[in-house]
């Protein structure tokens, strides 16, 4: 049987389609980059999880939190950590819980899809905030808010690579060429506090910990990064 022109037009269309499809899936995993990437991701989720930042300007560890190894999976968590922080100064608490993914993974799982699976309701729709770091910086972050009976959760994400912390428009695209992403949550019960007074916590809160990760997780200021790379106890993990 002969196609004629017209009907190998469909044809080559859906074959250019397939090996655009590849090719884009192929940048963002990336797939032909040469790179060990899997062995990166499980580096960088080692040191995440060796050293987390235990106390930051007035902020210091208070209990782990347990996390859903559901979440954990659709998440893509390589690595992960789940901890609840004290201002010794003022007895505010935040939550911090953070994973470390591939691109593809960190992009796919937001707020805005898993609080409403847990049955809470969105509250305040999900838009950007800069948050100024106490090392000069500037950090890009989303937040919003999710409210459930007699709850209300203020929740900030954003996504940090090699040391920057943004908030993309399209993170699968923005992210891609990364071997890891570490994505952070801060959430505070603003059940009770005052209007605009968790957003003043939580800043304050991602402006003294941001600094003291990155130092951490990348060796940038030896000696400022010591009382960060312990562990939540004050313990060296290694």
């Amino acid at each position: 049987m002969k196609l004629s022109v017209s009907g190998l037009v469909p044809v080559a269309i859906g074959s250019l389609l397939v090996v655009g499809v590849t090719a884009v899936q192929g940048v963002w995993t990336e797939r032909w980059s040469g790179r060990n990437v899997r062995a990166e991701l499980q580096e960088a989720a080692g040191r995440l999880e060796a050293r987390f930042p235990g106390r930051f300007g007035s902020w210091e560890f208070a209990q782990e939190l347990a996390s859903d190894p559901e979440q954990l999976a659709r998440a893509g968590a390589v690595g992960h950590i789940s901890r609840s922080f004290t201002n010794r100064e003022t007895g505010a608490s935040v939550s911090a819980f953070i994973v470390c993914a591939t691109p593809h993974d960190a992009s796919g799982h937001t707020p805005d899809r898993c609080y409403p699976g847990a049955g809470f309701e969105i509250a305040e729709a999900e838009h950007r905030q800069s948050i100024p770091l106490e090392d000069g910086r500037t950090a890009e972050t989303f937040t919003g808010t999710f409210r459930k009976t007699g709850q209300t959760l203020r929740v900030f994400w954003t996504y940090g690579i090699d040391g920057r912390w943004i908030a993309p428009q399209i993170a699968r695209i923005e992210l891609a060429g990364s071997s890891a992403v570490y994505k952070l949550y801060a959430i505070i019960d603003e059940t009770r506090l005052q209007g605009g007074e968790a957003t003043v916590i939580c800043g304050d809160f991602l402006s003294a910990l941001l600094p003291e990760f990155d130092a951490a997780m990348f060796d940038r200021t030896p000696g400022a990064a010591g009382s960060a790379a312990a562990s939540p106890t004050g313990a060296d993990r290694g």
